[in-house]
């Protein structure tokens, strides 16, 4: 992984602020961005370890572990908690046996909250990998999760 990330750095290194980009590089390759490449960002790049680490845990699309075989992103925003986020995400909690940012035991979802996926008229509405789907029901919820779970 370490000749990986050098690779990665060697691609931008002219560039400025390269390190976000470089990031989501490694997202994209890994599936996350593991601790072991923050020294190695942080030397290469002239920043300090703090640093590396500080952009990490503040965007929110940067896992520090690999996420679970399905994605599911529940949008807390004020027009989806008008329609019911609060009772989705706290069933989906209960449901998958973990809280939000976790991933299920057996790695097979992982729980986040987005704060709009620009879904708003569709409320309460989640993104289960890539796809964005509105107007969910705790039911609804399970029915995707179960159609996820079959396909896996």
């Amino acid at each position: 992984m370490t000749d990986r990330v050098r690779a990665l750095v060697a691609a931008h290194r002219g560039d400025r602020g390269a390190l976000l980009p470089i990031l989501h590089r490694i997202q994209a390759e890994f599936g996350y961005v593991d601790q072991e490449v923050v020294p190695v960002l942080a030397a290469e790049l002239n920043l300090s370890r703090a640093d590396v680490h500080g952009v990490i845990t503040f965007y929110t699309d940067f896992r520090s572990e690999p996420a679970g075989r399905v994605v599911v992103k529940l949008c807390r925003a004020e027009a989806c908690q008008s329609v019911g986020a609060e009772q989705l995400v706290a069933h989906a909690e209960q449901a998958l046996g973990i809280k939000l940012g976790q991933t299920t035991p057996d790695g097979s979802v992982t729980l986040e909250q987005v704060f709009c996926l620009g879904n708003c008229a569709l409320g309460p509405a989640a993104q289960i990998d890539e796809r964005v789907v509105g107007r969910l029901s705790p039911s609804r919820l399970d029915a995707l999760l179960a159609a996820e779970a079959r396909m896996a």
